[in-house]
């Protein structure tokens, strides 16, 4: 198969979630000898650019276009103008719809793969052109801005945003589903919830993100008894407001029954307040490597209160043979039950039982990491994922075949 992948942003180097699920992705389609052209906007250095071509030209054609999100407020207002939500419109590459049209005007393609909703609108060359469209949600956008929007107070601007955004997103993303050829969920809850948005018009798909069941950890330990790892950049909402809600109203309990713990915060320079009082708090700029975040003897935080999808992370961690500590909605998508492959809180006061538990019930511990692993195994298998990603593939072009030759 001859596949146009769409994406926002270079899946090289994986070092989150999206990143990582799009590599993946390249990665076992380039394996089972398929050709991927891969479009991905970039605001990066030519230099690295050119290293980030090296690393994934094993995998597919990597067309890197210069171009970078516009500003907030000049993309709020072109929202507001054009009717298109904030996100869409921050993410309007002018430049990736121009390439991907020359794209399919000397070549040609079996499918495009969008690669979450952003990419959606520089898919409509091929859409003119009558060539199968899939689109991967990674979540349901309209979902975390509803969760913001409930998530802050309604003197906060984040809030009348976060509903607005909301409404103009649920929209966006029905017609999304609607025209799309098929359209991949990674969990049952966003593919019911993107089957509701569509109004039923839409085909849906679940296929669980692929992952390995056994990645090795960090060389060595980080400080603090325990240490507790919160890894996310604060650039995305739902991460800075999980982070503030942690260190604003659970970390005080935390230090108050475990004054040994320390918190690794991971994000940009400047990503996190620097109010935050407590001298146990640690600032890591973002790793070039996901796997020295997961130290030995540490746990992985992840203190959501807004989410959608699944979270690589905690996939990660487990694959790693770390701990997890989640908030209900962080472990959303899972199937993951409390006490078995996670440990779910809701107040500062479970999240300080949680962490001493596991700083000294070494037992609790590996059988938390033994779950996680096996969970991996059973509903994250990296070839069975594959497999299914390219039925929906193949079904797309038994369908065309019969069109074209009706």
């Amino acid at each position: 198969m001859k596949i146009l992948f769409l994406a926002t942003k270079p899946p090289w180097p994986p070092i989150d979630g999206g990143r990582l699920l799009m590599f993946t992705t390249l990665e076992d389609l380039a394996a089972r000898g398929h050709r991927v052209t891969l479009v991905a906007p970039t605001p990066d250095p030519p230099e690295q650019v050119a290293l980030v071509r090296q690393a994934l030209a094993p995998f597919c054609e990597p067309i890197l276009v210069p171009s970078r999100p516009k500003a907030p407020l000049p993309a709020l207002l072109r929202s507001r103008l054009g009717g298109r939500p904030l996100s869409i419109e921050r993410h309007r590459h002018a430049a990736v719809s121009r390439q991907v049209a020359a794209l399919l005007e000397r070549e040609d393609f079996d499918l495009l793969h969008g690669e979450q909703l952003q990419a959606f609108y520089a898919a409509e060359a091929a859409f003119e052109r009558g060539l199968p469209v899939v689109l991967r949600a990674q979540n349901v956008e309209s979902d975390l801005w509803r969760g913001t929007a409930r998530a802050t107070s309604w003197r906060s601007p984040w809030h009348w945003l976060g509903r607005s955004e909301a409404r103009r997103l649920a929209r966006w993303e029905g017609r999304a589903v609607s025209r799309a050829a098929v359209t991949v969920a990674l969990t049952e809850e966003d593919g019911e919830r993107l089957r509701e948005l569509s109004g039923g018009a839409g085909e849906v798909r679940v296929i669980p993100v692929p992952f390995p069941a056994e990645l090795p950890p960090a060389v060595g330990p980080l400080p603090g008894t325990p240490a507790v790892v919160v890894l996310g950049s604060a650039g995305w909402l739902p991460n800075r407001d999980g982070v503030e809600w942690l260190v604003e109203s659970l970390w005080p309990t935390v230090r108050e029954k475990l004054p040994e713990a320390r918190l690794h915060l991971y994000g940009e320079p400047g990503d996190w307040p620097e109010r935050y009082p407590f001298p146990e708090i640690t600032f890591h700029p973002p790793p070039k490597d996901s796997r020295t975040v997961f130290a030995p003897g540490s746990i992985l935080l992840v203190p959501l209160r807004i989410a959608s999808g699944v979270r690589m992370k905690i996939l990660e961690a487990w694959s790693r043979g770390i701990p997890v500590v989640a908030t209900p909605v962080a472990a959303s998508g899972l199937g993951a039950v409390d006490g078995r492959e996670l440990t779910v809180v809701a107040d500062g006061a479970a999240l300080a039982a949680a962490l001493e538990r596991l700083a000294t019930e070494p037992e609790h511990r590996a059988a938390l990491v033994a779950a996680g692993r096996t969970a991996l195994r059973q509903r994250h298998d990296r070839a069975g994922a594959v497999e299914a990603l390219l039925e929906v593939y193949a079904g797309l072009l038994s369908r065309s075949e019969k069109g074209t030759n009706a």
